[in-house]
């Protein structure tokens, strides 16, 4: 293996921390910012310490935000009374894609697993009975993810919740759009077959 500088070896190392990225994608990515230009590398520099410096955790919803209460939080167009559940933050910007939703969020930073020692407790899940149980909700959605960690945090989330008296329902889920039932697994079509509706 090729010796690099230590500036080089030590931001090789940092960017190998990065999800995704091994050995030959980091070298890639160092390589192209010591050629970047000053400004470039700087501007990069500084999105970074931004990043860290400026983002918190909304203190109702527990999304990602430079402004206590967040966007959809704060907003009056959205409907508060109805609270859609996901696991990470990143998935909002997928429902928001649909431009269908029109409530807000409560984000858990992760999914039950006890494989992996994640429990209920590690999860922000406190606070979203603590809002919930305060009344002025009148729909709970929960859109975990359709993993076996997903299904058992919704699960964990209905119980918790149902005792409050607030509507819970799951997003559906089955087959997707444009694929062909041949193809499809038996836990999707189980799922398929029994979020069907009428027509």
């Amino acid at each position: 293996m090729s010796k690099f500088a230590e500036p080089m070896s030590r931001l090789i190392d940092e960017l190998k921390k990065l999800p995704g990225i091994g050995s030959k994608n980091a070298q890639r990515l160092a390589f192209y910012i010591l050629r970047s230009s000053d400004e470039d590398a700087e501007a990069l520099a500084a999105a970074v310490h931004d990043v860290k410096a400026n983002l918190r955790l909304c203190s109702v919803c527990n999304n990602i935000t430079d402004i206590d209460p967040c966007v959809y939080c704060s907003s009056a167009t959205r409907n508060q009374r109805l609270i859609c559940v996901v696991e990470e933050p990143t998935n909002i910007s997928s429902i928001e894609k649909t431009n269908h939703f029109n409530g807000v969020y409560h984000v858990l930073h992760g999914s039950i697993s006890p494989l992996h020692g994640v429990g209920p407790e590690q999860l922000r899940i406190a606070n979203l009975v603590t809002r919930v149980d305060a009344g002025g909700v009148d729909e709970v959605i929960i859109a975990t993810n359709p993993t076996v960690e997903g299904e058992a945090t919704a699960v964990y989330l209905s119980q918790q919740l149902k005792r409050l008296g607030t509507k819970i329902s799951r997003i559906a889920m089955g087959i997707p759009v444009g694929s062909d039932i041949e193809y499809t697994d038996e836990i999707t079509m189980l799922k398929a077959m029994e979020g069907r509706r009428e027509l």
